[in-house]
């Protein structure tokens, strides 16, 4: 049984060396990738110093063209599972396991790591909080199933949901749009939870006219997804 950890990073060289540790930590089972997304800071050399595999993309494509590219090494190299785990420290290595054991069980082909579902005090801007709501009911009304974190970015992807998202991955925010594609190709979501914690170092990129532009975008690019063909 492979596993490998996807780690999209774009310029995460205050908090990449202390994830890194963590897994060797408390998931010493998977290996390592990093995916610098054209950083401009050191992320990729910290990673690569510390002796894990390093794909650099030639500019910042963001994080879905980051995770397609994992994706693809992942299919290449023969993984049985990808998990998604974020560069700046919000995740935490030990609750890998977790998240693993619906895909481990055959219950699922793709398993999200939901903050909400979790009694660790997570909390979020109201706006943030509103946008989260809204886009949960929709993909949960498309899907038939609650799902409650549609932008959670902590992920187990089985060799199925690899394959599939090697050809079919959104570009700019991608999570939400990769549930309702999955679902529509038959693949099985499944929810568990999962504890979340603050950045460790940089700040988001999402303001507030951001995030109204995001959750604009995100609905549109379902709709377009509800007719899109998918083979």
């Amino acid at each position: 049984m492979r596993i490998l950890v996807i780690i999209p990073a774009y310029n995460e060289e205050g908090s990449i060396g202390g994830v890194i540790q963590d897994l060797r930590d408390h998931f010493t089972a998977g290996d390592i990738l990093v995916v610098d997304d054209g950083s401009q800071d050191n992320t990729a050399a910290i990673a690569g110093n510390l002796g894990v595999r390093v794909t650099e993309m030639p500019y910042n494509l963001g994080i879905g063209g980051a995770m397609q590219a994992g994706f693809l090494y992942a299919l290449q190299e023969g993984y049985d599972a990808a998990v998604q785990f974020d560069g700046d420290g919000q995740h935490h290595a030990d609750q890998i396991e977790k998240i693993l054991k619906p895909w481990l069980s055959e219950d699922a082909d793709l398993v999200v790591g939901s903050r909400f579902l979790s009694d660790s005090g997570f909390t979020s801007s109201v706006q943030r909080m509103i946008g989260s709501k809204i886009l949960s009911f929709v993909v949960s009304a498309i899907t038939g199933q609650k799902i409650t974190d549609t932008t959670s970015g902590f992920r187990v992807y089985g060799r199925k949901t690899i394959a599939f998202f090697c050809s079919f991955y959104p570009e700019d925010y991608p999570e939400v749009e990769a549930l309702v594609l999955a679902y529509k190709k038959g693949l099985r979501i499944v929810e568990v939870p999962s504890e979340i914690g603050p950045r460790t170092s940089g700040r988001s990129s999402i303001t507030l006219p951001g995030a109204v532009y995001y959750m604009v975008k995100v609905l549109l690019a379902i709709f377009v997804d509800l007719i899109k063909k998918i083979d």
